[in-house]
Protein backbone atom coordinates (compact mmCIF):
# COMPACT_ATOMS: atom_id res chain seq x y z
CA UNK A 1 0.00 0.00 0.00
CA UNK A 2 1.54 3.22 -0.95
CA UNK A 3 1.84 6.31 1.41
CA UNK A 4 -1.23 8.12 -0.42
CA UNK A 5 -3.73 4.79 0.45
CA UNK A 6 -2.83 4.83 3.94
CA UNK A 7 -3.53 7.86 5.00
CA UNK A 8 -6.58 8.14 2.97
CA UNK A 9 -7.70 4.95 5.26
CA UNK A 10 -6.31 6.48 8.07
CA UNK A 11 -8.98 9.44 7.70
CA UNK A 12 -11.99 7.38 6.90
CA UNK A 13 -14.73 7.03 8.62
CA UNK A 14 -15.59 4.30 10.52
CA UNK A 15 -19.33 3.28 8.37
CA UNK A 16 -19.79 0.28 10.33
CA UNK A 17 -23.25 -0.70 8.80
CA UNK A 18 -26.37 -0.63 10.92
CA UNK A 19 -30.23 -1.59 10.29
CA UNK A 20 -30.74 1.42 12.78
CA UNK A 21 -32.08 4.77 11.82
CA UNK A 22 -28.92 7.13 11.90
CA UNK A 23 -30.46 9.10 14.55
CA UNK A 24 -30.69 5.66 16.68
CA UNK A 25 -27.14 5.27 15.76
CA UNK A 26 -26.24 9.31 17.16
CA UNK A 27 -28.36 8.87 20.76
CA UNK A 28 -27.46 5.08 21.40
CA UNK A 29 -24.17 5.56 20.93
CA UNK A 30 -23.60 8.91 22.68
CA UNK A 31 -25.53 7.13 25.37
CA UNK A 32 -23.43 4.36 25.69
CA UNK A 33 -19.96 6.47 25.80
CA UNK A 34 -21.49 8.51 28.42
CA UNK A 35 -22.37 5.51 30.08
CA UNK A 36 -19.21 4.01 29.83
CA UNK A 37 -17.61 7.04 30.70
CA UNK A 38 -19.12 6.57 34.06
CA UNK A 39 -18.50 2.79 34.04
CA UNK A 40 -15.00 3.84 34.11
CA UNK A 41 -15.34 6.65 37.05
CA UNK A 42 -17.30 3.78 39.23
CA UNK A 43 -14.62 1.44 38.20
CA UNK A 44 -11.83 3.16 38.92
CA UNK A 45 -12.89 4.61 42.17
CA UNK A 46 -13.99 1.43 43.73
CA UNK A 47 -10.71 0.45 42.96
CA UNK A 48 -9.37 3.61 44.98
CA UNK A 49 -11.54 2.51 47.80
CA UNK A 50 -10.33 -1.29 47.43
CA UNK A 51 -6.59 -0.16 47.68
CA UNK A 52 -7.05 2.13 50.52
CA UNK A 53 -9.29 0.70 52.38
CA UNK A 54 -8.21 -0.09 56.46
CA UNK A 55 -10.07 -0.95 59.66
CA UNK A 56 -11.11 -4.04 61.21
CA UNK A 57 -12.84 -4.34 58.43
CA UNK A 58 -10.52 -4.17 56.47
CA UNK A 59 -10.45 -8.17 54.49
CA UNK A 60 -14.25 -8.08 54.02
CA UNK A 61 -14.46 -4.93 52.33
CA UNK A 62 -11.14 -5.57 50.49
CA UNK A 63 -12.54 -8.48 48.86
CA UNK A 64 -16.14 -6.99 48.47
CA UNK A 65 -14.87 -3.87 46.44
CA UNK A 66 -12.52 -6.10 44.61
CA UNK A 67 -15.42 -8.58 43.28
CA UNK A 68 -17.54 -5.38 42.92
CA UNK A 69 -14.53 -3.89 40.61
CA UNK A 70 -14.25 -7.17 38.64
CA UNK A 71 -18.05 -6.86 37.34
CA UNK A 72 -17.90 -3.16 36.96
CA UNK A 73 -14.74 -3.22 34.31
CA UNK A 74 -16.20 -6.55 32.79
CA UNK A 75 -19.06 -4.13 31.63
CA UNK A 76 -16.64 -1.72 29.84
CA UNK A 77 -16.00 -4.07 26.58
CA UNK A 78 -19.37 -4.56 26.24
CA UNK A 79 -20.61 -1.56 26.20
CA UNK A 80 -17.69 0.30 23.72
CA UNK A 81 -18.27 -2.73 21.55
CA UNK A 82 -22.65 -2.04 21.62
CA UNK A 83 -21.48 1.30 20.27
CA UNK A 84 -19.08 0.13 17.55
CA UNK A 85 -22.26 -2.57 16.58
CA UNK A 86 -24.74 0.29 16.47
CA UNK A 87 -22.55 2.05 14.09
CA UNK A 88 -21.46 4.85 16.28
CA UNK A 89 -17.83 5.45 17.77
CA UNK A 90 -16.95 5.42 21.53
CA UNK A 91 -14.48 7.62 23.94
CA UNK A 92 -11.01 7.31 22.92
CA UNK A 93 -9.12 8.39 26.03
CA UNK A 94 -8.68 9.12 29.47
CA UNK A 95 -9.40 12.70 28.68
CA UNK A 96 -12.60 11.73 26.87
CA UNK A 97 -13.52 10.23 29.57
CA UNK A 98 -13.18 12.81 32.28
CA UNK A 99 -15.32 15.05 29.93
CA UNK A 100 -17.95 13.11 29.98
CA UNK A 101 -18.37 11.48 33.49
CA UNK A 102 -20.96 12.35 35.42
CA UNK A 103 -19.84 10.14 38.45
CA UNK A 104 -17.87 12.78 40.57
CA UNK A 105 -14.09 11.15 41.21
CA UNK A 106 -12.78 10.96 44.91
CA UNK A 107 -8.69 12.18 45.10
CA UNK A 108 -9.14 12.50 48.94
CA UNK A 109 -6.09 11.21 50.73
CA UNK A 110 -8.02 9.54 53.77
CA UNK A 111 -11.56 8.49 53.32
CA UNK A 112 -12.88 6.68 56.30
CA UNK A 113 -13.74 2.36 55.65
CA UNK A 114 -17.51 3.88 56.46
CA UNK A 115 -17.36 6.79 54.23
CA UNK A 116 -15.97 4.87 51.17
CA UNK A 117 -18.42 2.44 51.37
CA UNK A 118 -21.37 5.13 51.85
CA UNK A 119 -20.13 7.10 49.15
CA UNK A 120 -20.14 3.93 46.44
CA UNK A 121 -23.61 3.22 47.74
CA UNK A 122 -24.94 6.32 46.54
CA UNK A 123 -22.45 6.19 43.06
CA UNK A 124 -23.92 2.74 42.30
CA UNK A 125 -27.55 4.41 42.94
CA UNK A 126 -26.62 6.98 40.64
CA UNK A 127 -25.28 4.77 37.80
CA UNK A 128 -28.26 2.87 38.34
CA UNK A 129 -30.36 5.68 36.84
CA UNK A 130 -27.84 6.14 34.43
CA UNK A 131 -28.21 2.49 33.50
CA UNK A 132 -32.27 3.35 32.96
CA UNK A 133 -31.63 6.05 30.97
CA UNK A 134 -29.47 4.47 28.66
CA UNK A 135 -32.20 1.57 28.43
CA UNK A 136 -34.98 4.08 27.74
CA UNK A 137 -32.97 5.35 24.92
CA UNK A 138 -32.33 2.16 23.55
CA UNK A 139 -36.34 1.29 23.85
CA UNK A 140 -37.26 3.94 22.04
CA UNK A 141 -35.11 3.28 18.68
CA UNK A 142 -35.88 -0.96 19.75
CA UNK A 143 -32.40 -1.91 20.37
CA UNK A 144 -33.29 -5.07 21.64
CA UNK A 145 -29.71 -6.26 22.38
CA UNK A 146 -28.79 -3.58 23.87
CA UNK A 147 -32.04 -3.49 26.46
CA UNK A 148 -31.51 -6.58 26.83
CA UNK A 149 -27.52 -6.46 28.36
CA UNK A 150 -28.79 -3.10 30.14
CA UNK A 151 -30.86 -5.43 32.00
CA UNK A 152 -28.72 -7.64 33.42
CA UNK A 153 -26.48 -4.81 34.31
CA UNK A 154 -28.84 -2.82 36.15
CA UNK A 155 -29.49 -5.81 37.83
CA UNK A 156 -25.82 -6.17 39.27
CA UNK A 157 -25.71 -2.69 39.72
CA UNK A 158 -28.62 -3.08 42.06
CA UNK A 159 -27.20 -5.71 44.14
CA UNK A 160 -23.93 -3.97 44.45
CA UNK A 161 -25.93 -0.89 46.05
CA UNK A 162 -27.51 -3.09 47.89
CA UNK A 163 -24.72 -5.16 49.56
CA UNK A 164 -23.07 -1.54 49.82
CA UNK A 165 -26.20 -0.26 51.77
CA UNK A 166 -26.33 -3.24 53.97
CA UNK A 167 -22.53 -3.15 54.84
CA UNK A 168 -23.27 0.60 56.31
CA UNK A 169 -26.12 -0.23 58.36
CA UNK A 170 -25.38 -0.39 62.42
CA UNK A 171 -26.29 -4.44 62.54
CA UNK A 172 -23.24 -4.99 65.24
Amino acid sequence: MDRQSAEKRRKAALATPSDLASNATTDISAALSALLADTFALYLKTKNFHWHMSGPHFRDYHLMLDEQGEQIFAMTDAIAERARKVGGTTIRSIGHISRQQRLLDNDADFVTPRDMIAELAEDNRTFLSFLRQVHEVCGEHNDVATTSLLEVWIDETERRAWFLFETTRNAE
